[in-house]
């Protein structure tokens, strides 16, 4: 039980960070993430909001990952609701301000971009299942062979270039960290000596077995004790 509490406190931990980095980035003002260039070409293209396509792309990569084998884990689930949450909390305690200047532009992108990268690990090393474009990283890489982080920065690149002829708007943000983003992430996996093609993440199913056998046996303790004691 213990040992499962951590994890899920890993896991949010990494989700939290993740959300945190990304309105860090967006204070920056340098342009749209990767992925926020593949919403708003398609938001525009299809004439619905950014936050409708994001969900929409999220179940299309969920649906991607199962069919290449990925498991669908409650810590898929949690990001994709997560994230989104954590990101509106954030931005409404209004607790961090535009950067100011150039240099105080590239301090907030990269700031944001390492606090990502750290929390891609945390929430991933979970092992509860990893959210649904990680996973299409960690599909890729295994597939190929090649590292997480390269992986990373050829499905974004994907990502700027459909959303880029959609018309979404991409700026010098949008560039940095789509080179770098990957590489961030693969230094960190690199510093805890962590790959994500050796984590076998729990499904759903086998987390909710999992709780739903902790929760009767906790109540059969509580039973004897409160008998010992009468």
């Amino acid at each position: 039980m213990h040992h499962y509490l951590k994890r899920f406190i890993r896991l949010m931990l990494g989700l939290f960070l993740y959300g945190l980095g990304i309105v860090i980035t967006m204070k920056a003002h340098l342009g749209y993430g990767p992925w926020e260039v593949f919403h708003a070409g398609i938001g525009l293209t299809a004439n619905i909001s950014i936050g409708r396509v994001s969900v929409l792309a999220g179940a299309v990569i969920v649906a991607i990952d199962v069919l290449c084998g990925e498991k669908l884990g409650a810590g898929t689930i949690l990001n994709m609701i997560c994230i989104g949450t954590f990101m509106d909390i954030i931005l409404s305690w209004r607790i961090i301000p535009q950067a100011q200047g150039f240099i105080g532009q590239i301090i907030y992108l990269l700031t944001g971009l390492v606090m990502i990268a750290w929390a891609t690990y945390f929430y991933i090393s979970a092992g509860l299942g990893a959210g649904p474009r990680d996973c299409l990283m960690v599909t890729l890489s295994r597939r190929s062979g090649l590292s997480n982080g390269l992986c990373k920065i050829l499905i974004e690149w994907s990502a700027v270039g459909i959303g880029f002829c959609l018309g979404g708007a991409i700026g010098i943000g949008t560039v940095i960290t789509s080179f770098s983003g990957g590489f961030f992430v693969q230094y960190v996996f690199n510093l805890m000596k962590f790959d994500a093609r050796n984590v076998a993440h729990e499904s759903l199913k086998e987390t909710l077995c999992h709780w739903l056998k902790i929760l009767p046996a906790q109540k059969e303790q509580s039973s004897v004790k409160n008998c010992s004691k009468e």
